[in-house]
Parts: structure tokens; C-alpha cells; sequence
């Protein structure tokens, strides 16, 4: 049986967000008659989710305060009782397992960044793609191997210094950044909820942590999405930069994992061929 100090964090952060998740809901979104209309706070009430997944008041309590880990069971029943998406619910499980030990994180080796080493090998297929940009991301989107293009594209990676080298810090601290991507806003959402999801595996992180609080003093809007606790997982999409030197490029972005590194992701960004986004690169590529 896990101690209690393992299981804090992880049961705390489960609370928490279950606790978020019903503030969002009404007694009519899930079908229940709404028979206080002076109610303190919006969201549903901790009975109503009980009612809900059909477990006892005392017992919901004890969960939302990170006092006990649900069983399956039950936490399936909160899910269809908070109509939790897939990414919702992925993420509570994630939370459950690590607090009773189902699952067990690979202990990452680490390199300069704080992150996870890249191999050789990784970094020479990096270099090899010279029409495709291509940035490896670590434990908390800490960027930790690029190839040229990708600093051409969107920053000088190799001038930064290692602290400096995580994606979601450079996405809210970098003015630079706010310019290229077309929409800002929509993509620093994201990385928000990208974040938060791969907090589950240890919200205690002190790294993680660190990065939350630097992030949440520099941008009023990091801490507001940041406490929504909203989470996602994206492996592919499209994104547009109006890039400074070669105009609006128009990326197809997919994240590929591999079982020697689950905790690295490899992002590539491809162009359509025949199109003026790939010539842009090809120029680039030249410069």
C-alpha cells in the first residue's frame, strides 16, 4: 500500500480538478432540477455529484479533499456524472493510477536542460532533415534537441541559455513569439492544457512547479488558464507564423513518441509540396 506521502500530491490535484470541473456544470446541464436559485457559488454542488455517480456524499467529500483515491469503478462514474471528455477523463485516470501505484513513471537520464538526454542518434536523424523543422520536447515541453531549420523558423535556440530552452516559457515570455504565431492566444491555450495534462504524472514536480509560479507572476493570463485546469493532448494540427523574414508559413505539425523515451516527444512541421510555405522553408534552409 503506497504511503499517504506518495499519494498526496497526486489525490490533491485529482480533488482539485474534480472540484473545477463542477463549477462548470448547472443542475440542468446534467438533468437535475434546480431547487435553490440563490446559490453562493456556480457549479453543481458536492451532493449533486454524489447523487450523480450514485456513491454517498461523505464518501465524494473525502475524494475532492484528496483523501482517498476512488476505485475504477467509481471514478468511472464521475466521469459520465461531470461529462468529462476524453482528454478529462485520460487525465483523472492518469492522476488515480500514479496515486496507487498502477502505474510507474521511467526515470528520465538527465542532460544540460534539466530534461531527458537525447540520443545521438536522435540528434543525427534531426540534422538529416534539412527541409523540415524538427524540435524534440522533454518533462514540462523543456526543449532539449533541435535541428537548423528549427532555429530559423522560430528561434535562436543555440544562443539561449538552458533555463531558458522549455516551450511554454518562451511562448509567454518571448515578445518575439506573440508576433510569430498568427494566433497567439489559441496556441498558448493549448500549451496550458498540454501542460497540465503531463502534470499528471507528478504534479509535485519542483521544476514544474518553479516554472508555474515564474510563469504565473509574468502573465496574468498563464495563471488564469493555468487554475481553469483544463488539459488536452494534441499530436497533430496546423499551425501559421508570420514569420519576420519570409512571410506566412502555414505548418502541419505532428508529435511522434517511441517506447526507448516515452517522456520525449519529436515534433516535426512539414509544408504542403508545391506550396509557397515550402519554398519559404527551402529559402530559409539557404540563408
Amino acid at each position: 500500500m503506497p504511503s499517504p506521502v506518495h499519494q498526496a500530491p497526486h489525490l490533491r490535484e485529482l480533488g482539485a480538478f474534480l472540484k473545477t470541473r463542477r463549477s462548470e456544470l448547472s443542475p440542468s446541464d446534467v438533468g437535475l432540477p434546480d431547487l435553490d436559485q440563490r446559490r453562493r457559488v456556480s457549479g453543481l454542488r458536492r451532493e449533486e455529484v454524489a447523487q450523480l455517480a450514485a456513491i454517498s456524499t461523505d464518501y465524494y467529500t473525502r475524494i475532492e479533499q484528496g483523501r482517498l483515491a476512488p476505485s475504477e469503478q467509481v471514478l468511472a462514474a464521475l466521469v459520465r456524472a461531470l461529462q468529462l471528455d476524453s482528454d478529462q477523463s485520460e487525465y483523472l485516470d492518469s492522476l488515480a493510477d500514479h496515486a496507487t501505484h498502477r502505474s510507474t513513471p521511467r526515470p528520465a537520464a538527465q542532460s544540460r536542460t534539466g530534461g531527458s538526454r537525447v540520443r545521438p542518434q536522435v540528434r543525427r536523424l534531426l540534422d538529416q532533415l534539412t527541409d523540415t523543422p524538427a524540435i524534440v520536447l522533454g518533462p514540462r515541453t523543456d526543449i532539449l534537441a533541435w535541428n537548423p531549420l528549427a532555429t530559423k523558423v522560430y528561434a535562436d535556440f543555440d544562443a539561449m541559455a538552458p533555463h531558458e530552452l522549455n516551450y511554454v516559457r518562451l511562448i509567454f515570455t518571448d515578445a518575439r513569439m506573440r508576433e510569430l504565431f498568427a494566433d497567439w492566444t489559441a496556441v498558448a491555450r493549448s500549451c496550458v492544457a498540454i501542460l497540465r495534462r503531463e502534470a499528471a504524472i507528478n504534479p509535485a514536480d519542483p521544476a514544474l512547479s518553479a516554472l508555474v509560479g515564474e510563469l504565473t507572476i509574468a502573465d496574468r493570463q498563464f495563471g488564469q488558464w493555468w487554475a481553469a485546469r483544463n488539459v488536452a493532448r494534441q499530436d497533430f494540427g496546423v499551425k501559421v507564423l508570420n514569420h519576420p523574414v519570409v512571410g506566412e508559413l502555414t505548418l502541419d505539425w505532428e508529435i511522434f513518441r517511441y517506447s526507448g523515451a516515452p517522456e520525449q516527444q519529436l515534433v516535426l512541421n512539414s509544408a504542403e509540396d508545391g506550396s509557397p510555405t515550402q519554398e519559404r522553408l527551402a529559402q530559409l534552409g539557404r540563408m
